[in-house]
């Protein structure tokens, strides 16, 4: 289990001193389950600047972003937790902190015991190490309502499609119709055949 702390926000109520207090709490409480704890900074999209507006959301400076990965890494350290950021251009090496991959083929590798052949994925953002994948989500889905969400910017639509919800539909929203068209995906395995001596 990888545990993220994320998105990091900064208004009145979560100021870089909350934020330290709470994520001690939560290492505290996690570390006997997890290795590892992932952190990111909100990203400001139109859609979540739109959307945030009352919560007062103010942007990080280079000074904010240092010292909350400052006192945060001293943390997850305490706690034998290994850190790392998700989708940040800043380097925080200094302490400790490296990027990271949500979509992992190291870990992947490591869990499946087999070597994997792929590149990073090329649908995402420049700072995303991630690599390529087959995302199954869909946008407006969601019924948590967090204001900072970018894949959430909709009520209505989010409304509708929750309607729309079947349990027993192998779709995230709706159910197959008998006019529907459904083209089955070519696949291929992402094993590395190659024989290594290592």
């Amino acid at each position: 289990m990888i545990w993220r702390y994320d998105p990091i926000l900064l208004n009145d109520e979560w100021t870089i001193s909350h934020h330290i207090s709470a994520f001690e709490y939560m290492a505290k409480e996690l570390s006997p389950y997890t290795e590892k704890v992932v952190i990111s900074f909100l990203d400001f999209y139109q859609r979540t600047e739109r959307n945030t507006v009352s919560l007062c959301l103010r942007k990080f400076s280079a000074d904010d972003m240092d010292i909350l990965a400052r006192e945060l890494s001293a943390i997850a350290y305490a706690y034998g937790l290994e850190m790392e950021t998700c989708a940040e251009a800043i380097d925080l090496e200094k302490y400790g902190i490296k990027h990271s991959r949500c979509v992992d083929e190291r870990l992947l590798s490591r869990i499946s015991g087999y070597a994997l052949n792929v590149g990073k994925d090329k649908n995402q953002r420049l700072e995303c190490g991630c690599v390529s994948s087959i995302d199954i989500g869909e946008y407006n889905t969601c019924k948590n309502g967090c204001l900072y969400c970018y894949a959430n910017y909709n009520p209505t639509n989010v409304i509708s499609n929750r309607k729309m919800h079947d349990w027993e539909s192998p779709l995230l929203t709706g159910t197959i119709c008998s006019d529907d068209k459904i083209t089955e995906r070519k696949m291929k395995t992402l094993k590395d055949g190659q024989l290594s001596l290592f």
